[in-house]
């Protein structure tokens, strides 16, 4: 009897945490053990007729110019036509000595950037690319006036002033400012670029050239398609997609989906916050200055999405200016550097509820980092005092697991004694387990209360962009992508299969059976899995092997 309510309150519990497990999934979240494949990014909740009828609208790129009081923008959106196909605007080029800037005379517009010391992941000999605008992938980031009619917006040509485009060797900073004239107002953009930074200062300055008093607003977007990325795993799962940050609402992720159907839940109007789009350890987004502003997010057409923020800048007098300053951020997950630029800017490395417990870990790996100066052995390191920090446990664990080991041969003679009688092979086992004082609990609680902290070091190692091109030692050049050789995964393999022979063999042989064939199956898994992560398994695996050998042995002798 009390097996079966062992075993009922084991299924039980399983059952809360995959119950638990979906519904972090539903809302957003990564999932718990960041496994299976990923989930569709675009249009898996619109049906075949609402794509038809996106397709036939015209491009709704541009929020309305309502004030901050009056709801979401995206609400009431105003269409705006194409520009004619000869301007297609000239590309500005600028660099610094962390990343390349593509900017476009036509809106002033970001599209293209290239992160000079971050390799991209299926080409180590490019840099990676954030913003984009090719016919395979669109990835905006833009800015324009509301408010006024016919004011310069993001379709809008600009006029660029000129002047250096290159930082130079003595230089911490860069301007670049474009201009541009219509609907009775001057705009004038200036993009600051810093040295060594990937943070971006933008000033726009509207001057009324009216005899009228007009009351515009600054409106500032990012544009993405929904395609999943050209590196996503099929093995775990990682956000892609926009995101607001605000105080009321702290951090909520949007899936493209829910833009299709119009279902996205987030803080509309704020006072302070960001908006941003993110992914896999990377993350664009947007950080005004404080005041009102309304959040929004825009289905531009099908698979191609926006979220931003538009802020009233007050009226302005015939021939007085105002202007808006923001911080536009485009580069690594840098958890340092975000939480620096802005309250819960580095929340975008998500860790999902475990992150009280995920933070203070990347904190310690931080810090060893520091000292040794390789990420494989602070990972090796960090995970040798979180298995010196749970000994206590796992000693307790490992000991009832080696008395059920001890016990094993008997439990099978008891087994073939009752033969089909179950009743009686469940007392006689419970009568033997009160004679020799273990605990069928003993071996699983210790192990469950670990679980969280485990967990939590596997999603800082799955999150952490410090892994990207990190090499370890010889044939691990790249800590964020698979073991080339699977050298890693055959020895997890090969440790897994030694546990499961230190373990007590269960009396079922169906679950014996199970219990050898866990070792494949995973050891498989993990030939995908990033080497950090691996690397991680096998130095737990390992140091549990030898803690449970040695309390094993010494149960033996006594």
């Amino acid at each position: 009897m009390e097996t079966r309510k062992l075993i009922l309150l084991m299924v039980f519990s399983l059952s809360l945490v995959m119950l638990w497990d979906n519904y972090q999934v539903s809302v957003g979240k990564p999932p718990l053990f960041g496994l299976g494949t990923a989930q569709p990014v675009a249009q898996d909740k619109s049906s075949d007729q609402s794509k038809q009828a996106a397709s036939d609208k015209p491009a709704t790129d541009l929020p309305s110019a309502v004030s901050a009081s009056e709801g979401n923008p995206a609400a009431q959106l105003k269409s705006v036509a194409a520009a004619p196909a000869d301007e297609k605007g000239q590309i500005i080029v600028a660099k610094t000595d962390v990343m390349q800037l593509d900017f476009s005379t036509l809106g002033a517009q970001i599209v293209g950037s290239e992160l000079l010391k971050q390799p991209d992941s299926q080409d180590k000999s490019k840099p990676m690319q954030l913003f984009s605008n090719t016919a395979s992938n669109t990835y905006l980031g833009q800015v324009g006036v509301v408010g006024v009619a016919d004011a310069p917006n993001h379709r809008s040509l600009f006029q660029f002033e000129g002047g250096p485009t290159t930082l130079g060797p003595n230089q911490d900073s860069l301007d670049l400012k474009f201009k541009a004239s219509s609907g009775g107002v001057n705009v004038e953009y200036t993009y600051t670029l810093y040295k060594d930074r990937y943070d971006i200062g933008f000033k726009a300055t509207v001057t009324n050239t009216t005899q009228a008093v007009v009351d515009p607003s600054v409106y500032m977007q990012i544009t993405r398609d929904g395609n999943p990325l050209s590196d996503a795993s099929k093995f775990y799962h990682t956000f892609t997609g926009p995101a607001i940050y605000s105080p009321e609402g702290k951090y909520q992720k949007i899936k493209f989906s829910n833009i299709d159907d119009n279902s996205a839940s987030f803080v509309k109007s704020a006072e302070s916050g960001w908006v941003a789009m993110v992914q896999h350890y990377f993350v664009s987004a947007i950080i005004p200055e404080k005041g009102s502003r309304q959040n929004y997010t825009l289905l531009i057409k099908p698979n191609l999405y926006a979220v931003g923020m538009k802020s009233a800048i007050g009226a302005i007098q015939p021939g007085q200016s105002a202007t808006y300053n923001a911080t536009l951020y485009s580069g690594p997950q840098n958890q340092r550097a975000l939480a620096k630029l802005s309250e819960g800017l580095d929340l975008v490395v998500d860790y999902g509820w475990l992150t009280v417990i995920a933070k203070p870990i990347h904190w310690l790996l931080d810090h060893i980092h520091g000292i040794v100066h390789n990420w494989g052995w602070s990972i090796i390191i960090l995970t040798c005092l979180i298995k010196l920090l749970f000994f206590p446990l796992s000693a307790t664990s490992y000991k009832s697991m080696a008395k059920m080991r001890q016990v094993g041969p008997r439990m099978q003679k008891l087994k073939e004694q009752y033969g089909d009688d179950k009743a009686g092979f469940q007392r006689a086992m419970m009568e033997m387990y009160k004679r020799e004082k273990i605990n069928p609990l003993g071996g699983c609680m210790p192990i469950v209360v670990q679980i969280p902290v485990f967990i939590s070091l596997y999603w800082v190692l799955l999150a952490s962009v410090e892994m990207r091109g990190a090499p370890w030692l010889g044939w691990v050049s790249d800590l964020a992508q698979p073991d080339p050789y699977y050298i890693l995964p055959i020895i997890m393999a090969v440790t897994m299969f030694v546990q499961t022979r230190l373990n007590p063999t269960p009396p079922d042989p169906v679950q014996a059976k199970l219990m050898m064939v866990m070792p494949l199956v995973f050891s498989f898994m993990f030939l995908f899995f990033p080497s950090g992560l691996v690397l991680y398994w096998v130095v737990n695996n390992m140091l549990s092997i030898t803690q449970q050998w040695v309390i094993t042995r010494k149960l033996m002798k006594s």
